[in-house]
């Protein structure tokens, strides 16, 4: 779910901006570093924000009453790592926003944060652990997925009963509570959206292997504990 426009009050709005700012700033010096220095991975980022657009912009209902969506976020994350992401995420949720009515552009620093910030990064830390350990590329990027889809609903949920604390229990109460709503729906979403990222990055093995060894993403377990 990306927080609808005016959901959240407005300190809270700002605060959430203030908080991603500096990650997109990094991340923007970076994208443009990968850029200059492989000019060639611009079709692979191209691609890396529209697969994070499409399943993003998906609405599926849940159970529950609420809406969920996967994210897209752990393949980019584990070709181009965590930096650009942000900027690459950030974009695809400024433009759902404009463009869908997905999200808003009050709540776009919330947004930003949970699924183009904290799931990249809970992603790559999945993704490089299990390769540390000698797991293979499909278990890692299963879970680098997975893992990251999972942890931008956490996040949200966190940002939900900041902002609408439970009158009797407070913040507890009202996390238990959003966090149940997602659940649900979004478990079974991030078994799909691992499964679907380990079917792209076979399909990119076979047809652009040379830009993933030059990335960086095709090495033996041995070479990454290296």
């Amino acid at each position: 779910m990306h927080i609808a426009e005016g959901y959240l009050p407005p300190v809270q709005a700002a605060a959430w901006f203030a908080v991603s700012a500096p990650f997109v700033v990094h991340g923007s010096r970076t994208l443009v570093r990968q850029v200059r220095r492989d000019p060639e991975s611009k079709l692979l980022l191209g691609a890396a924000g529209a697969f994070t657009f499409v399943l993003s912009a998906l609405k599926i209902p849940s159970v529950t009453g609420s809406c969920s969506h996967p994210t897209g976020t752990g393949l980019g994350a584990v070709l181009f790592r965590p930096p650009v992401m942000s900027v690459l995420g950030g974009i695809v949720l400024l433009f759902q926003a404009v463009l869908l009515a997905h999200g808003g552009l009050s709540t776009l620093g919330a947004n930003i944060f949970s699924m183009a910030i904290v799931g990249p990064w809970v992603a790559f830390a999945g993704y490089a652990l299990i390769r540390r350990a000698g797991g293979g590329m499909d278990v890692a990027v299963f879970a680098a997925a997975a893992l990251g889809d999972l942890a931008t609903y956490c996040v949200t949920s966190v940002q939900l009963a900041l902002a609408f604390p439970d009158p009797a229990s407070g913040f507890v109460a009202a996390l238990a509570k959003f966090g149940g709503i997602f659940a649900v729906t979004q478990i079974p979403l991030a078994i799909s959206e691992g499964l679907l990222s380990v079917l792209v990055v076979r399909l990119l093995t076979r047809t652009s292997g040379d830009d993933l060894r030059r990335l960086g993403v095709l090495r033996t377990p041995a070479e990454v504990r290296a």
